[in-house]
């Protein structure tokens, strides 16, 4: 499937930054089952300081905030060919051990609402596949999916508490309790080609874990299935602060509004 994407990230700050740095995780990763065809970042109010793969292999820009400015925007477009592997991405890569998926971070440790829900597990005699689907209905059922109800803050833990979450919190809560379980996880951000829509809500986040014989093996919680041909699999990292899409400081002004358009659609190959 050939998705065309067009992401811009609209910062508008109360008065003018006198120095600022932003960490931008926006290029999509060329995986198996993806491939980058095109793809284009610009700057307005910012620069380009340098370029780097980080410790998850996630291609990484610095960029620096114009000193003076009170709005900066970030867009990104581009076009990348996916398929449908039921969520198979293969062999583990990139700078880190695998047994560093298997240490809990403060956003994933569970704490006694979590050990319940994880105890309830099946363990399917040894099928660990089965043992992480089984997994991914206990936290749906658990965890309902409702919008404005947690914060890039929230853990785990926090979440299965409230019994309500969104795409992220339930990536932490999987992530947790498969390390729990001592199957090998980390979190995925990225996009998704929502059916009925072009204009998309916001970017996407779920999980992988590590199965023997499979390798990485992908699991959208919020939406049950198994990552297919309309996902883009953008930063991961043991939790959503190594695979968020922005993050940075400023100098000089207090953060006022942030704003990000998000556009989805599938494209033909002679387009």
């Amino acid at each position: 499937m050939r998705l065309s994407i067009r992401h811009t990230t609209h910062y508008r700050f109360t008065e003018p930054v006198a120095h600022g740095l932003q960490r931008l995780r926006l290029t999509p990763k060329a995986t198996q089952g993806q491939q980058i065809l095109e793809w284009e970042m610009t700057y307005e109010g910012a620069k380009l300081e340098l370029e780097y793969d980080d410790q998850n292999f996630n291609h990484t820009s610095l960029v620096s905030v114009l000193p003076g400015t009170q709005e900066v925007v970030v867009h990104c477009e581009g076009l990348v060919d996916t398929e449908d592997n039921a969520g198979v991405i293969g062999q583990h890569s990139g700078h880190l051990p695998l047994w560093s998926f298997l240490n809990q971070t403060k956003r994933t440790k569970p704490g006694q609402k979590m050990r319940s829900l994880i105890a309830a597990v099946r363990r399917s005699d040894g099928n660990t596949l089965a043992m992480l689907h089984d997994l991914c209905s206990s936290i749906l059922s658990e965890v309902t999916y409702k919008t404005g109800t947690t914060s890039v803050h929230t853990t785990a833990e926090e979440a299965v508490a409230d019994g309500m979450g969104v795409c992220q919190d339930h990536a932490h809560i999987f992530i947790g309790a498969a390390r729990a379980l001592e199957v090998p996880a980390r979190y995925v951000s990225g996009y998704l080609m929502m059916d009925d829509r072009v204009d998309q809500e916001a970017t996407h986040a779920w999980a992988e874990a590590h199965v023997e014989g499979l390798g990485w093996v992908g699991f959208d919680v919020s939406n049950g299935i198994s990552p297919d041909a309309r996902y883009v699999r953008v930063a991961t990292g043991r939790d959503y602060g190594e695979a968020a899409p922005v993050t940075g400081i400023s100098y000089g002004a207090a953060e006022e509004d942030l704003h990000v358009a998000l556009a989805v659609e599938q494209r033909t190959a002679d387009q």
